[in-house]
């Protein structure tokens, strides 16, 4: 059977727009993304972890976690010029396989240990709703550290494999430093994706929306003792809901589709499911914006210091210039 040469026409125009827009979202969202990400999350942060330092001492387990949060986002902003450097100039990368490992960590180990930190935060405000007479015992140091000790174990411990994985890899004249879900082969990442996928994301997941469900009912009863403060614990662990909902979901169910995806034949398929991949990766980054809104969700103390910063020393400085 002889296929006319306009259909063959046709799918190669297909093909070609589908990878035109790959390097598109390449050449011009994901710097873009990543140098929004960058700005906003280096200065939030810093900006959280020194109020946390300097004005919200002693610390509480709370606070702890806080804090913990803050130094992986502070940690995955400070990779973003490496992207950008990379993405916008055409995916060369020009800085070796150690940093193209130690960036690709990065971006793992903040979301991972970020799913970690906001479950161990949907937990706690969960306790507090159930048991608010036991909210002094859990505020004490010994269980933020405890859990924040945890958190970090287990996140090193789900992303060391990638250490192995992820490295530079050079074709035609030109060297890239791959994303985790596009190494190949691809059966090396297929296995080892599910079970990241189902441990590292949805098992929290479920977590989350067991204390969500727990705080709606507990609340439902009417109020109780420090009603304001469950109110508060409710409004917390809805956020924390919906990171998950928005940024670390459509992640993870489009890194497995692509990874699953990429042994078939249907090219132009595959370069929409790409696309639509490359789309969730700075999503799924965007999270230190909400983390940046927990903050202030979680306690009136550093809502007032992060409102005094600029209305009092930031306007002071700008008028004695």
């Amino acid at each position: 059977m002889v296929i006319p040469a306009e259909i063959i026409f046709q799918k190669e125009v297909m093909n070609s727009n589908c990878t035109d827009l790959d390097s598109l979202l390449k050449l011009y969202y994901l710097p873009a993304s990543y140098g929004i990400i960058f700005v906003f999350g280096l200065v939030g942060n810093i900006i959280s972890i020194s109020i946390y330092l300097t004005k919200l001492r002693p610390w509480k387990s709370s606070s702890i976690i806080m804090v913990n949060l803050a130094l992986t986002d502070l940690l995955y902003v400070l990779t973003m010029p490496f992207l950008v450097h990379y993405y916008g100039n055409e995916d060369f990368w020009m800085l070796g396989d150690f940093t193209c490992r130690f960036v690709r960590f990065a971006f793992h180990f903040h979301l991972y240990g970020s799913i970690l930190f906001l479950s161990c935060v949907a937990v706690f405000r969960y306790m507090v709703v159930i048991q608010p007479l036991r909210v002094v015992q859990l505020q004490q140091k010994c269980w933020g550290i405890a859990a924040c000790s945890a958190v970090w174990i287990i996140a090193a411990a789900e992303i060391s494999p990638m250490l192995t994985i992820i490295s530079i890899n050079t074709e035609n004249n030109k060297t890239k430093c791959l994303d985790f879900a596009s190494t190949l082969p691809i059966n090396v990442v297929r296995e080892y994706d599910w079970v990241l996928t189902i441990l590292g994301f949805f098992l929290p997941l479920v977590l989350v929306f067991t204390c969500y469900i727990g705080v709606v009912k507990q609340l439902s009863n009417g109020p109780g003792p420090s009603s304001s403060g469950r109110k508060r614990a409710r409004r917390v662990t809805v956020l924390v809901l919906v990171v998950f909902a928005i940024c670390f979901l459509p992640y993870h169910i489009l890194r497995v589709l692509w990874i699953e995806i990429q042994s078939t034949t249907m090219s132009c398929m595959k370069n929409i499911v790409h696309a639509a991949y490359i789309i969730s990766r700075p999503v799924a980054g965007f999270n230190t914006f909400f983390n940046l809104a927990l903050y202030t969700l979680s306690g009136d103390k550093f809502r007032r210091a992060f409102l005094g910063c600029f209305h009092s020393e930031c306007w002071s400085r700008r008028c004695k210039l």
